[in-house]
């Protein structure tokens, strides 16, 4: 079919053709592993894979994000940020890839990121790629908004939380995030090998998730289970681990919502590029087997290329929609997230106003940010959300001229974005020695003591008695109790001041990445409904043409350029035949057996 588009001069269908094809042959599954610290992703991953490719331990831990794919030979190779141009890969050596941080000398000082693995592996070889991400929440983690930019790309995410308690509250609200991003989402509850009451666990998680609304399934699995088993080849230990109903799960949901989303975009694709032929080559078939009504025919492909070049003229209207809505996106993004970190710093202003900030800095510290991850995951969420719709508002406009799909914004790969702001500033303690509060104490009662000491010199009394000491000691603990007070509002004021410039700093950095993801936004809807466009006006202008040409075309010419005309229009309608097959249907519902992939072989 591309010889029949190339022949037609369409080299702009001849590309499409060839990107389903690389759908179709090439069908990479992104499975994205996240979760809090600590709660065994990278020991997941490492028995998901029989490898030992992410770092584990009780000091260990993944820094950066990992992308473990399939290759013949091992290799690995740092992704590094290269501001204005494409990010850089530098290789690494694959014995090396447990020790990679952020601030290894291997990124030459530049922003790593990811850590890219290329291993040999029977599962990765099916497409699959997994991306091991670094734990979110936690004091001074700032890695929950980046984790949030791979989601939206991803063909499925699992959610991983230990056996060792029942979710928290900021694992709520995270997996409330990840399920707005992506479709296909899974809760794996790790170490069920160590914690007995596993089973308890279980239920009250998936009591919380029924009353927050949110449905996803719960897989209990053990790591360490699965490793024996591989090792020991034990089928029953396997069963246990949990991981039989794992692989269930990628075989019936990850594959099989990725192969159905794959055959509608290239059932579509293929329907698109048959119907763009059909009317160039049908236009000029017409005219040569009724050369009568040539004119008739010209005339009616006349007309439809000035509809189309109305429908070009009418490009500034759906221009116009993308710029406004673009620019009235990025008004309210703005407006939504300093609105929500107005709310943090009001809320740590109290806690603050509350007690002595010098005793309570650290927990409140790790509050505010795990509160402003919160915030600014929620500015994302809506702010993807907002950008779908905003593509299908311009995507309305072509309704009439043309089936179109929506671009997949994929913002995962953007330089700079979801950098880490300056962290909070210390705050001193206010702890005083023995030595300040005495000190304090005499500067305090010095003048008591005098005082009330000349007072009870008119009555005989020396200069240091009973009474002029007890005013003293009176005067001095008040002087320290004022002395305590001036210092903890100078704390409160100092903490208030760093939580201000705090919350600023992550308004300035995130309000720059949001404006960074809208420009990529833009430009993606522009390139993509440019296409449509002139793929829709190209059509009509080459049947006009080719309508002319066999209008003129000299009679000996005609029956040899017909059937060859006839021949590449049963080869379109053939491709048409495999669009429909191919089409799942709004309702369709496929399961993948498990010869179709070697998923859990």
């Amino acid at each position: 079919m591309g010889g029949v588009a190339a022949r037609a001069d369409r080299h702009d269908l001849v590309q499409r053709l060839e990107g389903a094809r690389t759908r179709i042959t090439d069908p990479r599954l992104r499975i994205v592993v996240v979760g809090q610290l600590k709660q065994g992703k990278s020991q997941f991953v490492n028995s998901l894979l029989n490898l030992e490719v992410c770092s584990v331990g009780d000091d260990e831990t993944t820094a950066v994000a990992t992308l473990v794919q399939h290759a013949d030979t091992p290799s690995a190779l740092l992704v590094l940020d290269q501001p204005g141009t494409e990010p850089t890969r530098v290789p690494i050596p694959i014995e090396q890839i447990r020790s990679i941080t952020p601030k290894t000398p291997l990124a030459q000082g530049r922003d790593i990121q990811r850590l890219e693995i290329s291993v040999p592996s029977p599962l990765l070889a099916d497409g699959l790629v997994v991306i091991d991400t670094p734990g979110v929440g936690g004091h001074g983690n700032p890695h929950a908004a980046g984790t949030l930019g791979l989601i939206p790309s991803a063909d499925a995410v699992f959610v991983v939380s230990d056996a060792s308690q029942e979710f928290t509250e900021p694992e709520v609200g995270f997996l409330r995030q990840v399920t707005a991003l992506c479709p296909t989402v899974a809760c794996l509850i790790t170490k069920t090998d160590l914690y007995p009451h596993w089973r308890a666990i279980v239920e009250a998680d998936r009591a919380h998730l029924t009353r927050e609304g949110i449905d996803v399934p719960l897989l209990p699995v053990s790591s360490m289970l699965r490793s024996h088993a591989l090792r020991l080849n034990d089928d029953g230990l396997n069963a246990e681990s949990g991981f039989a109903d794992l692989y269930t799960y990628l075989r019936e949901k990850v594959v099989a919502h990725a192969d159905l989303a794959t055959r509608s975009s290239v059932s579509l694709d293929l329907r698109s590029v048959s119907e763009h032929l059909a009317l160039t080559l049908g236009s000029e078939l017409a005219v040569l087997r009724d050369p009568e009504t040539a004119a008739a025919a010209v005339a009616g492909l006349q007309r439809a290329q000035t509809s189309a070049g109305e429908m070009q003229k009418k490009s500034a209207l759906w221009q116009q929609t993308l710029s406004d809505g673009i620019t009235d996106l990025a008004s309210d993004i703005d407006h939504d997230l300093r609105d929500r970190l107005r709310a943090v710093t009001r809320e740590a202003e109290v806690a603050v106003d509350e007690g002595d900030p010098g005793k309570d800095w650290p927990q409140i510290g790790e509050w505010l940010e795990d509160q402003i991850a919160t915030a600014v995951g929620d500015n994302f969420v809506w702010a993807h959300e907002q950008a779908l719709w905003l593509s299908q508002r311009v995507a309305d406009h072509f309704a009439d001229a043309a089936e179109t799909h929506l671009p997949d914004l994929d913002i995962s790969d953007i330089d700079g974005v979801f950098d880490p702001v300056t962290d909070l500033a210390d705050l001193e303690s206010g702890r005083l020695g023995i030595g300040q509060k005495a000190l304090i104490g005499l500067r305090g009662s010095y003048g008591g003591v005098l005082m009330f000491g000349l007072m009870t010199t008119l009555i005989g009394l020396t200069l240091i008695n009973p009474i002029s000491v007890g005013a003293g000691i009176l005067l001095g603990s008040k002087a320290y109790r004022d002395e305590k007070g001036v210092r903890v509002d100078q704390r409160r004021a100092k903490a208030k001041q760093a939580i201000f410039k705090y919350t600023d700093d992550v308004s300035f950095q995130v309000g720059k990445e949001s404006r960074d993801r809208l420009r990529h936004i833009q430009r993606s809807l522009r390139d993509h409904f440019t296409e449509v466009a002139e793929q829709a006006s190209t059509s009509v202008g080459e049947s006009l043409r080719a309508a002319q040409e066999a209008a003129s075309l000299a009679q000996s010419e005609r029956a040899g350029r017909m059937a060859e005309l006839e021949r590449e229009l049963k080869a379109v309608a053939a491709l048409r035949t495999v669009a429909q097959q191919l089409d799942p249907g709004p309702e369709a519902v496929r399961v993948v057996t498990p010869g179709e992939r070697i998923i859990g072989a």
